[in-house]
């Protein structure tokens, strides 16, 4: 991609994600406004591996009562689903996503993927291939419950793999699709290239160090200041609940294993969202991407000041307006 492209396509997320930061004040007003907020945990089952489940809206729902869109939450390689979605740090703002979609109308899931936090415990290492067999059985939890059969999905990191994986596999299942950090051939990847030098560990092991140093670099390793430390201390001490250590599965299949979704394969409209200073995927990497989906309701966004981590980073709120923005589209005129 030529530099003038990439700039053009830089300048557009920013004017937009810019425009819409203007209206923050007004719209966490509308959404403190809405209502009180229900939450519930379930199960799904994936053979005899239990999966946790959460879930968040306005208002217990009610029989006969409006169904609202579903917006189904899937996290990446090193965090688990309530670390990374719906974490509170006192003092420092609003970091649940899952508060902020559910308030803004969504209902709102999450889960656990096999080997990390509340899920079940097994000998195997929760690669992609795992998470795609994981959502399916989640899914069918959220039609049961919700009686919606399409759902909206946000993927972050090796979650955005995940729901690409599974939309491939079940685009009946698929309304709108998040792609947050996503990566796809992975080359000329700063991080990748430093994590392949333990792809023989990757391949021997099936659980990997995440201590506290480990999840402080997620913050640092790409530009240091896009994320406030002390969150992400917060965030540590949530996650490390869970031990210190977690699978080697995405790790594996993002070193050696991309790529791991065709984008001509995904049939429903995406929103392809990227840090400017994510060491994950360069912007030549997310544009060949791009530039294969099959569907003209696409957009890609690179997002000013923020690194891999948007959902924790400091700029967290342009990613949620640019998403509220692509998942509340109305529909196109026929033409």
């Amino acid at each position: 991609m030529t530099q003038s492209r990439r700039t053009v396509i830089q300048s557009i997320g920013a004017s937009a994600v810019a425009q819409l930061a203007a209206g923050e004040a007004h719209a966490q007003g509308e959404a403190k406004a809405a209502g009180d907020l229900w939450s519930a945990d379930y199960w799904a089952n994936k053979g005899d591996v239990k999966l946790a489940m959460y879930r968040k809206r306005v208002g217990a729902p009610k029989a006969g009562g409006q169904p609202l869109s579903v917006l189904f939450l899937v996290h990446g390689s090193s965090i688990s689903a309530k670390s990374t979605f719906d974490l509170t740090v006192p003092g420092k703002g609003e970091y649940s996503m899952m508060d902020v979609f559910a308030r803004w109308g969504f209902d709102v899931w999450t889960m656990d993927h096999e080997n990390y936090g509340k899920s079940g415990r097994t000998s195997g290492n929760s690669d992609i291939a795992s998470g795609v067999e994981d959502l399916k059985a989640a899914v069918e939890v959220v039609t049961r419950e919700t009686g919606q059969r399409k759902l909206h999905f946000v993927g972050e990191s090796s979650g955005a793999l995940r729901a690409g994986a599974y939309a491939m596999v079940a685009p009946d299942r698929i309304d709108r699709l998040v792609f947050a950090a996503f990566t796809y051939k992975g080359e000329n990847s700063p991080t990748l290239s430093k994590r392949a030098e333990q792809l023989a560990y990757f391949r021997s092991h099936n659980m990997r160090l995440r201590d506290r140093n480990m999840i402080l670099s997620i913050a640092t390793r790409d530009k240091p200041g896009t994320s406030d430390i002390e969150v992400m201390n917060a965030l540590a001490d949530e996650e490390l609940k869970f031990g210190d250590q977690c699978p080697t599965g995405t790790y594996l299949d993002m070193t050696a294993n991309l790529p791991l979704v065709d984008p001509k394969k995904v049939h429903s409209p995406v929103l392809l969202i990227r840090g400017e200073y994510d060491g994950i995927a360069t912007v030549d990497d997310l544009w060949a991407f791009y530039q294969d989906l099959p569907n003209g309701d696409r957009q890609f966004v690179i997002l000013p000041g923020i690194a891999h981590s948007l959902i924790l980073g400091k700029n967290r709120q342009l990613f949620w307006h640019a998403m509220r923005g692509f998942l509340t589209m109305p529909p196109a005129a026929a033409v």
